[in-house]
């Protein structure tokens, strides 16, 4: 900060607007715009034809009362696991220390696919459970382990930290799927599997689990769905942690590392279509469980190991109290007019300091102007005001950060109900279809390995081909910009579901004119259903642009202090989007069949007489709907590195200003 000299009055100069002391007459220091040098307002004459912007009247306060007793600088300096600022960068952090992270991320997924893609199977045969109600409770433990995720980033960014919400709750997981183990491989957690066959699992007939027995199996599967909840939006964030924001290769680092993080995403979606896939046809569903608890744990060793090496940001207490307290003081002052005489400003700490722990100042935005409010500073405020009534700027900026990404995540939403529809509907078709390759039979279980494959493969060609190609194109240095990239991916999204709604009415077509019409349980040997791999490799496609642009996004748009719950929001996308997937579910069904007419619902258990071509294309309609919803706004959107840039260049523009401080 530069003091200027040769004035009566101390001044100062923050992010070029200059600061005037105050005297006797007020504790606090005034920014002025600088056409307004020259005298100080004691009002905001706002009119109808020439309003200036709020931003223009900062005020700052000496005697504010901090949440947690003084103001935070460095707001994302790292620190040691002990809290303590670290000395030499260059010792922690970085690639070597994403990789430990990288092992964590692998098995979860693992574990994860691994539980969707075999309890609904685990359920129907082992525990007698109807096909319909084990696929719905499998699809409510992928939806609460994502949307319980916000649980998971609140924790982090309150008290816990990154580091330690994923010790704990990758704790739980792996207790989890030990209890899922112990369900498959002891006889007392299941029902008595003699004399059920094929036959009698169709019909219905074979011995149903015991009330018991299904809620022990449904208590270990949630306890793994909350150990996820709080792994899943902490460790992409907490890997990207790993990196210096100040060095001048940060952004290419940030885009490649969310690139690895989702490659070994992909990674353990593979082995567990795959891999666990096939232990589980050679050893038992036991061994299958047992597969994934193990890959967990030896994660989570990995995970530890390499505790010396980490970075970490420390917590910014609650961000929920943060929110909570910007509404309050907003809506207690919600009939002040902006022009009251008392009113002395927009109130912020000096200098470079912020109230919240863990996070930098953030320049003052016009957007959500009522919000504004929150943080007018009147007279009647008094030298030390209840936070309950007056915020920082900081804190309402960060408000509108968390109301402004709001739209871009849940378009997303789309493209997730599309996924969680996939994985049932397409395995469906892949019953009824030949799944050989020469000799070899693959099962129908591992269809879904197939969108893994092609992430796998775009992951790996993205910088040489897709990206300089896209560069040419865009002119952007990255091939295209985040929201671009999750444009591509809905759009990719919509061809997807659109083919697959061609391709079922010829595959419908093709059963009931060879006579497969009422014999839905027989492949077709002349189909294959490989066929099925267009649409798997285009929403692979789509998903690879779509999540790693979201994430990627999310992180460096979300405030300092709130970037687990800024990732979460891409989880909870996720985990509405399963909800919405059995909520279309229901209404399709519920509005299709017409029992008085003998008409079968679109999603009719025997597909060959369903309509599943007509649910695709209502996917598509919606997906269209959906990417226009998209589109308008990321045209609406802002990036904060924009606004930041804007700032500075006003910065520049002032007459006499020869050194400025940077937040």
């Amino acid at each position: 900060m530069h003091r200027e000299k040769g004035r009566g009055k101390e001044t100062e100069r923050f992010l070029g607007l200059e600061i005037r002391d105050m005297g006797s007459t007020s504790t606090s220091k005034e920014i002025k715009s600088p056409e307004d040098l020259l005298e100080t307002p004691t009002s905001l004459e706002l009119d109808g034809k020439s309003r200036k912007k709020l931003g223009v009247f900062f005020i700052e306060s000496n005697n504010r009362r901090t949440a947690f007793g003084r103001g935070y600088t460095g707001g994302t300096t790292p620190v040691n696991i002990h809290g303590k600022p670290i000395a030499d960068l260059s010792k922690t952090g970085g690639w070597t220390a994403a990789f430990f992270i990288f092992g964590n991320e692998m098995a979860e997924r693992m574990a994860y696919f691994g539980l969707s893609v075999n309890m609904v199977a685990f359920m129907f045969y082992v525990m007698h459970r109807p096909f319909s109600s084990s696929s719905n409770a499998v699809n409510n433990f992928l939806g609460i382990s994502q949307a319980s995720s916000v649980l998971g980033g609140f924790l982090a960014d309150s008290y816990l930290g990154r580091y330690w919400t994923i010790a704990i709750f990758t704790t739980i997981y792996l207790a989890g799927l030990i209890g899922i183990t112990l369900c498959a491989s002891m006889k007392i957690f299941v029902p008595n599997q003699d004399q059920c066959d094929q036959l009698s699992l169709l019909l219905g007939s074979c011995e149903p689990a015991k009330p018991w027995q299904m809620l022990y199996l449904y208590i270990v599967l949630y306890i793994t769905a909350f150990g996820a909840a709080g792994i899943r939006p902490c460790v992409s964030s907490f890997g990207a942690d790993q990196f210096d924001e100040r060095s001048k290769d940060y952004k290419t680092l940030l885009d490649r590392f969310f690139n690895f993080f989702y490659l070994c995403v992909t990674i353990g979606a593979i082995i567990a279509f795959t891999l666990v896939v096939y232990i589980q046809i050679e050893l038992g569903w036991g061994a299958a469980f047992g597969s994934l608890a193990i890959a967990m744990g030896m994660s989570n060793m990995i995970f530890f190991a390499g505790t010396p090496l980490y970075r970490h940001r420390l917590p910014g207490g609650s961000p929920l109290t943060r929110v909570a307290q910007v509404l309050v003081a907003a809506f207690k002052k919600r009939h002040i007019p902006f022009t009251r005489s008392e009113l002395v400003g927009l109130y912020e700490l000096p200098g470079r300091q912020s109230a919240i722990k863990g996070s930098g100042k953030i320049p003052h935005t016009d957007d959500f102007r009522c919000l504004d409010k929150a943080a007018l500073e009147l007279k009647e405020d008094g030298g030390d005001p209840s936070p309950w009534r007056l915020c920082t700027v900081t804190q309402v900026e960060e408000v509108k950060i968390l109301i402004k990404l709001i739209p871009i995540p849940a378009c997303t939403i789309m493209l997730n109900a599309i996924l969680t529809e996939f994985l049932t509907l397409s395995v469906q078709q892949a019953y009824t279809m030949n799944t050989h390759i020469g000799k070899l039979k693959l099962p129908v279980t591992c269809m879904p390995v197939f969108p893994g494959l092609s992430i796998f493969l775009i992951l790996c060609l993205y910088y040489s081909v897709f990206v300089p190609i896209s560069r040419r194109i865009t002119g952007h240095p990255h091939g295209a910009s985040q929201l671009q990239r999750v444009g591509i991916g809905l759009f990719i999204s919509i061809l997807s579901v659109a083919w697959a709604g061609a391709f079922e009415r010829f595959r419908r077509g093709y059963a009931i004119t060879h006579g497969y019409e009422f014999n839905f349980l027989t492949p077709m040997p002349d189909l294959s259903a490989y066929w099925l791999l267009i649409q798997y490799c285009l929403i692979g496609i789509a998903e690879v642009f779509t999540v790693v642009g979201l994430l990627e996004f999310l992180y460096e748009e979300a405030p300092d202090a709130m970037k687990s719950i800024g990732s979460a929001y891409a989880a909870l996308a996720g985990g509405l989007g399963c909800f919405v997937a059995s909520i279309i579910n229901s209404i399709v069904k519920s509005g299709t069949r017409n029992p008085e007419n003998n008409q079968l619902s679109w999603l009719s258990q025997n597909i060959n007489q369903a309509k599943f071509d007509y649910f695709y294309w209502l996917l598509t309609v919606l997906s269209i709907i959906n990417f226009c919803i998209f589109l308008y706004s990321a045209h609406r959107y802002k990036y904060r590195t924009e606004q930041i840039f804007k700032v500075r260049e006003t910065k520049q523009n002032i007459p006499g200003e020869d050194s400025q401080i940077r937040i």
